[in-house]
């Protein structure tokens, strides 16, 4: 399985966010990509007091228009994560849908891990001031295999991809906006890991530059396989990463190092 992974930068229009989005996904499926992943907050990234006025409902302008994409150039699309509408007013959630081939909506999952910290050199960040957290983890089929769906900061909490593994998960994705500060030393390491530990493939789609507010992102985006080797990975700047799947590559590491069969829950204490 081929994946294209899409580096974009988006800012506060959320029309013009879109439009270069579906330009990169056009990129990613002529470059033959059957699965193609956007960056979380692909619709939206800027002042925190604006994200509620650029929510949508599921099935809103902008979802339409990545399930019209999906349709028209036959891929799988992982359409980053959009603000949802929740039923409180001025929270959102921050959602990612999976459109199939055919443009139908097949998954979504809401970020359960929010981003609430104060790092030294790096600033404070508040998602639950404007986010309402998921509580569901969410497995999804893609051809033959299944993927895995997180966001961002979910990458901390190794307990979720433990679970997705164990619920079939041979893909693992990861759109992000991860900050510069943290992202030049955790990024790579984290994605490495997640992908050592449950044996699959890691694909994380990022953002990448300057925002509004002086936010910064780290970009990198990159594609990680089962043995921990990074196969794939943007340079700075927008563009569009291609990578190949080798899912029997992966089951042969299964076979032969089966740590997940190995596992003795059992005696493990949380």
């Amino acid at each position: 399985m081929r994946v294209g992974l899409i580096q974009i930068n988006s800012q506060e229009d959320r029309a013009h966010n879109v439009a270069r989005a579906l330009e990169l996904v056009a990129q990613a499926a002529r470059g033959g990509a059957q699965l193609v992943v956007l960056p979380e907050y692909v619709t939206y990234l800027g002042r925190a007091e604006y994200q509620w006025d650029n929510a949508e409902d599921l099935g809103g302008p902008s979802s339409q228009a990545f399930a019209a994409a999906a349709h028209e150039y036959g891929v799988y699309l992982l359409a980053g994560t959009i603000p949802e509408r929740t039923a409180t007013t001025g929270k959102s959630s921050n959602t990612s849908q999976l459109f199939d081939p055919h443009g139908e909506r097949i998954a979504t999952y809401r970020k359960i891990h929010l981003f609430d910290v104060d790092v030294s050199g790096a600033g404070s960040y508040r998602e639950s001031d404007t986010l309402v957290p998921g509580d569901e983890a969410v497995v999804a089929p893609v051809g033959e295999t299944k993927l895995g769906m997180t966001i961002c900061y979910d990458l901390r909490f190794p307990e979720l991809y433990r679970t997705l593994a164990l619920q079939g998960a041979e893909i693992l994705a990861v759109p992000a906006a991860f900050t510069l500060f943290t992202g030049r030393d955790h990024w790579e390491v984290l994605l490495r890991a997640r992908a050592i530990e449950n044996q699959c493939y890691v694909i994380a789609a990022a953002q990448w530059g300057t925002h509004p507010v002086g936010r910064a992102c780290f970009g990198r985006s990159m594609v990680i396989d089962p043995w921990g080797t990074v196969i794939a990975q943007a340079a700075d700047g927008e563009g569009v990463v291609l990578a190949d799947l080798d899912l029997a590559r992966l089951r042969t590491i299964r076979r032969e190092l089966p740590s997940l069969a190995n596992r003795r829950p059992a005696t493990y204490r949380v």
